[in-house]
């Protein structure tokens, strides 16, 4: 808890004229980031708080909510917030502290503290904790203050799930791709990242595909979802639908983070509530028998997607052993935008061919 003893300091000019702010905290109007309180005793997921650069390591570079990549420096100072991670090319971290130091664990401006890491990853930026930032009043501030609001009720649109073997295995890429062959056919198509760890790069791309809306878990308050529980996701998956249809969306692009053997994701794909309010799935792997293991998993599960893609579509051996051995098509992201698939889900979907 935050030790609220003390009135908050004011940020001096010469903080705010440069302070970083992460892109995590993009919801969060920066007049609102008005000064500084003792550093939480224990922080929590979502506390934000002032910290300075100790020592640049793997994330040498910072996302700030302009979308720029601003390039770090031993002494700036940054605005981040707490969170959790998991990612199994990079970093496994928790959203504590070492005393007053911590780690920069994303580029999106989560800390915590690293637990472990992909051996060919350099150690994490090391940060030191300056305090809690504070509102104009002197209160805390936390990123769950800032969420959505639920929006009028709207038809929702028909959603596509991008699920895949694992992190880096082609799910953005594909999802990128669906939304550029829906938009084409001139469909209103949104983009949802459902899980993660905050970056703008997967948005940002949605929308350079041409979705009427970008949205993920920052937009209902989390710096990431690991440690989620099934019902914050059902609760976060509900508000960025509502969003998306109050955006005329008749078509939600959603892509799921990490694999299937990650505990929120294999969660969430064997919840009920979910699968059942998705009309269609494709699965992105890395290679033919990820492939064909994910397929038998999802099948297990009650889940039948239409296509593979992913990185495993850039060998067309691989394509052709992935297709052997799955009994689905191959879909390289050329052929999603192409429309390769369009036709095949707007014939499940008739009333969309004349919208």
């Amino acid at each position: 808890m935050h030790n609220t003893q003390n009135p908050a300091m004011p940020f001096t000019d010469d903080v705010k004229s440069s302070l970083r702010i992460a892109y995590a905290l993009r919801r969060v109007p920066q007049d609102r980031l008005a000064g500084v309180l003792p550093c939480p005793d224990t922080p929590r997921t979502g506390d934000i708080v002032l910290a300075e650069v100790e020592k640049i390591g793997k994330n040498a570079s910072l996302e700030v909510t302009d979308g720029r990549s601003c390039r770090l420096h031993a002494g700036d100072r940054l605005a981040v917030v707490f969170g959790n991670r998991y990612a199994t090319m990079q970093f496994e971290g928790y959203a504590r502290a070492e005393g007053k130091r911590c780690d920069l664990l994303s580029k999106g401006g989560v800390c915590g503290v690293v637990a472990s890491k992909h051996a060919a990853v350099p150690d994490p930026t090391k940060l030191r904790l300056l305090g809690a930032i504070a509102d104009e009043r002197g209160h805390p501030l936390r990123l769950g203050d800032f969420a959505l609001a639920p929006p009028p009720a709207r038809e929702r649109p028909r959603v596509i799930v991008v699920c895949g073997t694992s992190m880096d295995a082609g799910k953005t890429h594909t999802a990128t791709s669906l939304i550029k062959g829906l938009q084409q056919q001139g469909c209103r198509v949104a983009g949802i990242k459902l899980t993660g760890t905050a970056t703008g790069k997967d948005t940002w791309s949605f929308l350079d595909a041409g979705a009427c809306a970008a949205l993920n878990f920052v937009d209902g308050g989390y710096p990431s979802t690991y440690l989620c529980t099934t019902q914050e996701l059902l609760s976060l998956y509900d508000l960025l639908l509502a969003h998306a249809a109050s955006h005329r969306a008749e078509w939600a692009v959603v892509e799921i983070a990490d694999g299937l053997l990650q505990l929120e994701t294999a969660a969430l794909l064997k919840t009920k509530r979910f699968t059942a309010a998705v009309d269609a799935w494709i699965f992105a792997a890395s290679d033919p028998l990820g492939a064909a293991a994910g397929l038998r998993m999802l099948r297990s599960w009650g889940i039948a997607p239409l296509a593979v893609s992913g990185i495993v579509c850039m060998s067309p051996l691989a394509m052709k052993e992935a297709e052997a051995a799955t009994g689905l098509p191959c879909l390289p992201g050329q052929e999603l935008e192409r429309g390769r698939l369009t036709a095949q889900l707007l014939e499940a979907v008739p009333s969309l061919i004349s919208a």
